[in-house]
């Protein structure tokens, strides 16, 4: 009984010193923390989604490098994907809000820039993260219909675009329902989605080499050294209102999660790459090269079985990424920031979710799944701009802790004196790779096949930034940045609002006087 009580006493004071740390940031609590550390961690692990993660580049890395792509690609990257996340955990230590990103933006950056760059990165983050869902969805629809084709006889079976947009309609509008439920409901999944993806992984890990034809293992030199090159490239070429104890938390889930999926997933593809047997022409050339190196291995049947799961745990991830998405939008409109804010920024009385955002995050990332009837490049700059954007949103807190004008205290996680060049090595990183993920699939392409990320990117945040400086109505003359909910705190940004307001009416007065004074002159 004493045990229960002091347990009870602790959650309490916990609750307390979230809810005092949000105050001082200047929001009020709003959403049920309901989400442990481990729950917290499972979001963050679902949203990598490390098998089928992998199913997915899989139709990246086999044409460009083969195994050497997929075993020291995968180090390579996990090592500087670290570094980002290291950097972006102390920023969610020192300031854990659902708006993190845009108002970690805000709050370093100098006062000249503050506003412009919040803007952009809380547009990038909400495209991004609308990117996100569409592409993982899609995967997930993608999956579905692989396992289709193998259960059919001969695997004859041959998705339209029709039928596989059908299904990534049914998965996202499954998300929007599944999302919209209670935050306790919510958080206690992310138990099962943690333990269902470290039990698949382990799976294929150990049972993919037990049940591979000998014929089909290949050698070390061949896993670890082959390089192949199909494509003709030179050779070498968001939930912290909603966990206690987030400014501890939040950060370490970050970490961990994208240190726990490093290793998982190089494990992975050294298993793929020893079991994969070496026509790598005819893997490549199939609709799901995962799922056909698991058909050689495990036969029809056994296929299907782990083939189950890889959708279960490509669907978690799904579900976990509309979660974050719709978290980030309910903050961003919290701040007046987006068209339509007065209608997203609502709780529902009854689940105490953001219904409104959810919804308006899954319709947009169908919008999005349209493009697949454009074509496999038009659909392929959907998965590129989920990357390029949030990039956009990551490297600019980052970088702007070190150079703007600002007395940035660190919270419970931090770097110390490894914080500047680990965010220089991620900064970089971002830039490298936001220029990588544009360049085409072949050197030699046409229209058909170029890489539109540029164009779809390009041509949203340059819509943003047309609202944003737009005459008279844009953001820049309205939008001050994270907006407080503590009720003192608001009434200050209100007048300091209202005084820009008046400040702009008597310019323009005085421009339209001395415009008068100048025609009678004339």
């Amino acid at each position: 009984m004493m045990t229960t009580v002091a347990s009870s006493s602790r959650k309490d004071a916990i609750a307390q010193a979230d809810e005092e740390l949000l105050a001082t940031l200047g929001y009020k609590q709003e959403f049920k923390r309901a989400f442990s550390g481990l729950e917290t961690f499972g979001v963050a692990f679902s949203i990598i989604g490390l098998l089928p993660s992998i199913a997915s580049v899989l139709f990246y890395s086999i044409p460009n490098g083969g195994p050497s792509a997929m075993v020291w690609g995968w180090a390579v990257a996990s090592i500087f994907i670290l570094l980002v996340g290291m950097s972006m955990a102390e920023l969610a230590s020192a300031a854990p809000t659902s708006g993190g990103l845009y108002f970690w933006t805000h709050s370093l950056s100098s006062p000249r820039w503050r506003n412009l760059l919040a803007w952009i990165v809380g547009y990038a983050n909400t495209i991004g993260s609308v990117a996100g869902i569409a592409s993982i969805d899609w995967g997930c629809s993608v999956q579905i219909m692989a396992a289709a084709t193998i259960g059919s006889k001969d695997q004859s079976f041959n998705p339209s675009s029709g039928a596989t947009f059908g299904v990534f309609v049914a998965v996202v509008l499954s998300h929007a329902v599944l999302c919209c439920l209670g935050t306790q409901v919510l958080a206690r999944l992310q138990t099962v989605y943690v333990v269902l993806n470290v039990l698949l992984c382990l799976a294929v890990i150990v049972a993919l080499p037990a049940a591979t034809p000998s014929e089909l293992k290949n050698s070390a030199s061949f896993a670890l050294g082959n390089f192949t090159n199909f494509n003709g490239w030179p050779d070498g070429v968001h939930i912290s209102e909603e966990a206690s104890n987030a400014a501890t938390a939040v950060p370490w889930a970050i970490v961990g999660a994208i240190s726990i999926a490093g290793i998982l997933g190089w494990a992975i593809n050294v298993s793929l790459a020893f079991c994969m047997g070496t026509d790598l022409a005819s893997i490549n050339d199939s609709d799901q090269p995962m799922a056909w190196i698991f058909f050689n291995s495990f036969g029809q049947k056994g296929t299907l079985a782990v083939w189950a799961i890889v959708v279960i745990v490509q669907y978690m991830m799904g579900s976990s990424m509309v979660l974050a998405a719709s978290r980030q939008t309910f903050a961003f409109s919290r701040d007046g920031a987006l068209p339509f804010s007065r209608w997203l920024y609502r709780m529902n009385s009854f689940t105490g979710t953001p219904v409104n955002t959810v919804w308006f995050v899954c319709i947009w990332s169908i919008l999005l799944g349209l493009l697949a009837f454009a074509g496999d490049s038009a659909i392929n700059a959907v998965f590129s701009l989920s990357v390029t954007t949030l990039y956009i949103a990551y490297g600019i807190p980052i970088a702007a802790r070190f150079l703007g004008n600002n007395d940035f205290t660190p919270g419970p996680f931090s770097l110390g004196r490894w914080s500047a060049p680990c965010a220089l090595i991620a900064c970089l990183w971002m830039l490298l790779m936001s220029v990588v993920f544009l360049f085409p699939s072949t050197p030699q392409t046409d229209v058909g096949d170029m890489n539109y990320t540029v164009v779809v990117q390009g041509g949203v945040m340059a819509l943003s930034l047309v609202y944003y400086w737009f005459p008279k109505y844009g953001g820049m003359y309205w939008f001050t940045g994270p907006v407080p909910t503590i009720e003192e705190d608001r009434k200050g940004v209100e007048g300091e609002v209202s005084e820009r307001s008046s400040q702009t009416e008597r310019d323009v007065l005085e421009k339209e006087k001395g415009i008068s004074v100048s025609q009678q002159d004339v």
